[in-house]
């Protein structure tokens, strides 16, 4: 099995990080089962040059193989899903981990813009791999929605939106999943800032897509945490 992981800073992480991405590595090595993490990325975001040029994992032992990624600090549905198709058809990956909103609602685009471009996605990364199996994460609201009513509906809207876009287009020759929101994550506990993860919400991010896979196809096993 061949994964993508496809996010935004979440998902890739700065300078220093693990990264769920790491945890979720973790887990598909404690499975005993041939896989490989693909991608055209392997860098962390670095705060000083702003850009993902660090490769300071937190682990130094985590293998360059197992660091790629299609992950950008400030991306979205509204940057991935142009370039998913030529990533999917270099890349040749069987199942996408995908966790991407919470920035485009931040700064690009409303719910229904948004929904549109991840429309825009599944159709790309299918019409390059017809085959393709995708898991997308609902958006986390982070402290902002806590702050700003608005944002917080958008948000609600959006996630509601995913979960149709998933009932419509989910296929049996191309699965598509709406995994759950990660079991008890609470932003002041499992993020260092309110919106990107420490490492106990890594290890909720990363058990959200294994569960999501074990109980919907019975791909791996439950998340039991590395």
């Amino acid at each position: 099995m061949r994964y993508l992981f496809v996010g935004d800073s979440m998902t890739v992480g700065a300078a220093g990080d693990y990264t769920w991405r790491y945890r979720m590595w973790r887990h598909l090595c404690g499975l005993g089962e041939p896989f490989a993490v693909v991608g055209p990325r392997d860098g962390l975001y670095d705060r000083a040059a702003d850009a993902a040029v660090s490769a300071d994992y937190a682990d130094p032992s985590f293998p360059a193989r197992a660091r790629r990624h299609l992950a950008g600090w400030g991306e979205g549905w509204l940057h991935l899903a142009p370039v998913i198709g030529e990533v999917v058809r270099e890349h040749r990956p069987d199942v996408l981990l995908v966790s991407l909103g919470l920035i485009d609602l931040g700064f690009y685009t409303d719910a229904g813009q948004t929904a549109d471009n991840v429309e825009r996605f599944i159709t790309e990364a299918r019409a390059a791999a017809p085959r393709v199996r995708m898991v997308l994460l609902p958006v986390i609201p982070n402290t902002r929605a806590d702050l700003d009513p608005g944002f917080a509906d958008q948000c609600a809207e959006l996630n509601a939106l995913l979960a149709k876009a998933v009932a419509d287009h989910d296929t049996p020759a191309s699965p598509l999943l709406l995994a759950s929101r990660p079991e008890g994550y609470d932003i002041l506990l499992d993020t260092y800032d309110g919106t990107h993860p420490n490492a106990a919400g890594e290890h909720k991010l990363a058990a959200a897509f294994a569960d999501a896979m074990y109980q919907a196809w019975g791909v791996g096993a439950p998340y039991a945490g590395h």
